[in-house]
Formats: structure tokens, sequence, C-alpha cells
């Protein structure tokens, strides 16, 4: 997660690696009415409560629609062991990465696969192999990146995910094509994803090197924005630059809402993890500030959860404007009903249920896969839910 070695709190899980698969129900959820502040009070401890709050200063005041109430209806062990990241394939079969063991294994019909091992990764602490994401040609090149922690640095991999007449999946060799992102053994970011622009977006941590966020120059604290050959994107804001927006602390959940707008969940220090609307060029804060302070030419967080033990955002997707987040530390699945620009009130469901939640992910049957990575592989099962 990135500041209180959160890796040492698994051995106090029983749950191992966990996976939601939530769908939403056409109930509504009942969050408390925004209120003036522009920091949540993110002290729900219940499924179905809420933290009052309202989107940034100086933006409008809106009332977003409420979430619909996720259910779990059905449990499926599957045997994973510390997933990061979850991308679906046009079939529908899941891949998921295994941070430690560097595996990368898919799920289809309720059974996991190994399909191939990530060369080149070094884990430990809070790296190893992180973040997947599925070229937008896929059904054509069939490129499956990947984020990752090398002896070295993190840096950025894609390999060819093959299948053979019989279905079976291979994982090829890994071809880097971007690396020099600094490593720690916290703070790596790691969360990469596809854009509708076609290119690869980049969510970094600044691996314990406070300097480095406000540097343009430097990869660390930012959203990095790259083509799929690793070039950095043409039309970013600071010219033949991979840097996107800066000023962040540890970038681990990136979305798209309806409208094409960019936003990222990210851990704060010991107060104030946010929830970002990201702007090109953008200036987030950090070592500076967190929150949302009103500081003249830095970007106010839309939400603040000012106690990390009740978030500590990582894995993003937004459907029908409606953020939802899983939260490490706070063990449960935050969902954030958004309105243009504004960010309403944050509502929490299944605290404390399955222990650290990951990943948060849509498949193409519409479906919410919410991964949790705890150890114990006993109690590795998807949550499926029903109408």
């Amino acid at each position: 997660m990135g500041r209180r070695s959160p890796e040492r709190r698994d051995r106090l899980m029983r749950a191992s690696a966990l996976v939601l698969l939530l769908s939403l129900t056409g109930c509504t959820g009942s969050p408390s009415s925004p209120g003036t502040a522009a920091t949540p009070n993110a002290s729900a401890t219940q499924e179905g409560t809420t933290a009052s709050g309202t989107s940034a200063p100086g933006s409008s005041q809106t009332t977003p629609a409420s979430p619909r109430i996720p259910e779990v209806a059905q449990k499926l062990d599957v045997g994973l062991q510390l997933p990061w990241s979850v991308v679906f394939l046009p079939n529908g079969t899941a891949v998921v990465s295994e941070r430690d063991s560097a595996q990368v294994k898919s799920i289809r019909n309720g059974e996991a696969t190994t399909i191939g091992e990530v060369s080149g990764v070094d884990p430990g602490g809070e790296g190893g192999l992180l973040g997947l994401a599925l070229s937008p040609d896929f059904a054509t090149d069939r490129w499956l990146y990947a984020y990752f922690t090398s002896p070295s640095d993190n840096r950025i991999a894609r390999m060819k995910l093959t299948e053979d007449s019989g279905g079976q999946l291979a994982l090829g060799e890994a071809e880097v094509i971007f690396s020099g992102m600094s490593k720690a053994s916290t703070h790596n970011g790691g969360r990469i994803r596809f854009g509708p622009d076609g290119f690869l977006y980049v969510g970094t941590g600044d691996s314990q090197r406070r300097e480095q966020p406000q540097d343009t120059n430097a990869l660390g604290g930012k959203i990095l924005r790259l083509t799929t050959e690793g070039r950095p994107a043409p039309g970013n804001p600071f010219g033949d630059n991979a840097v996107y927006s800066y000023g962040h602390r540890n970038v681990q959940g990136l979305a798209w809402d309806s409208d094409g707008r960019l936003w990222a969940s990210e851990f704060g220090p010991d107060v104030d993890d946010e929830l970002n609307l990201i702007t090109p060029g953008g200036n987030y804060g950090w070592p500076t500030v967190t929150g949302a302070p009103g500081r003249s030419g830095l970007i106010d967080a839309k939400v603040v959860w000012p106690s990390t033990s009740d978030a500590s955002p990582s894995g993003l997707e937004i459907v029908d404007g409606i953020a939802y987040t899983g939260a490490l530390r706070g063990q449960r699945l935050w969902t954030v009903p958004l309105e243009g620009e504004n960010a309403g009130t944050p509502v929490a469901y299944f605290t404390g249920q399955y222990g650290r939640l990951r990943d948060v992910a849509r498949a193409p049957d519409g479906t919410l896969w919410v991964i949790s990575n705890n150890r114990n592989p006993d109690f590795a099962v998807i949550l499926r839910v029903g109408p």
C-alpha cells in the first residue's frame, strides 16, 4: 500500500485471495446528505454506511444518484495467492497477476490455471508483479502488458498471450518497453490501463523519494501516458515526456467515466487518502499538501478520506456514474457517485468481511469483480452477485 508496511497485516487475515464478482441491483443506497466540508468523514464501519462529505471547494454543489447496492450471491475457491490485478479477455476469461509468485493465471468456468510466469520480477515489500492491461487491439495483436518490479527499477513489459486449438492459453516472453521508474520497499504504484484514446496510462509511486513528485523530469509520483511501444504519447503536456500529471504520492487506481474523464485513487500518508479527477499537466500537491486545502496552483482531491484506516484505496472502476474503489487497510468496497466533475458522498460495503480489497474491474458480462490480496489459499474465493 505504501505507508504502513501493510503486508505485515496480512498474517492477521484468515482469508486468502478473494475475488468478489459483483452485479448491481436496482435498489438504491441511502447516503447521508452532502455536507459542507471538502473531506468526507470516512468513519463508516458497517455495510451500507456512509461518509459525509462533498466535492472539492469551488465546484458547484450537485446531488449525484445514489449507488446501487452490491450483494454477494456465490463464493468460488480458485486458489489465488496475493493477486494484484485482473483483466478480461473478449470471451470473458479473467487473467490475474500474482504479486509474489510473478505468475499469471486465467480463471474460466470456475477454475484457475497458471498460464505463465513473468521473467525478471523481483518481489519484496510491495513490489513484484503488479498491474496488467490488454492491448486495445488484443483480438489481432494478442499483447498483454504488465507492470513489475525488477532488481533495479519498476518497468513495463508486454507479452504475447496465445491460445491453442483447445483453448489453452500460454504466456510468451516478456519484452520490456519502458523502464526507469524508481523502486522501493513501498510506494511502487503499479496500476496500468489503456484509455479511450488508445494510450497506456501508468500510475507510479514516489518510491520514498519525496523530491520526485514535483519534478516533471522524474517518473516517480506521476501518472504517465505512453504509446503501445512505450514512447511518450503525442500531446503529453510536457513535450516529449511521459508525464501526464504530477504531485502524486502512490497511484493505484485509474478509471474513466462515460464522458472520458480520468479519475485516480491515491494513498495519502497517515491521513488524506484521495479520489482525484485528473487534468493533463495538473499538479496534485504531494509532498507539499494532501487532500483539498485549496492551495493556489495545486489541484484539490474530489474526495478525501481523512482516516487512512478507513480507506487506502487501490483498484478503481466506474460503472453508470458510480466509482468503485477497493480499500486495503479499510477492508471495504467504497462507492462514490459522480456527477460531471463532482463527487458525492462515499458509501462503504462489505466492511471487514473479505479482507484487503486490491482491484476492481468490470467483466464483459457487466458484472464487477473485486479482488482481495490476502494470503491463505484456503480462502481464495470468487463471490458472485445477482439481482
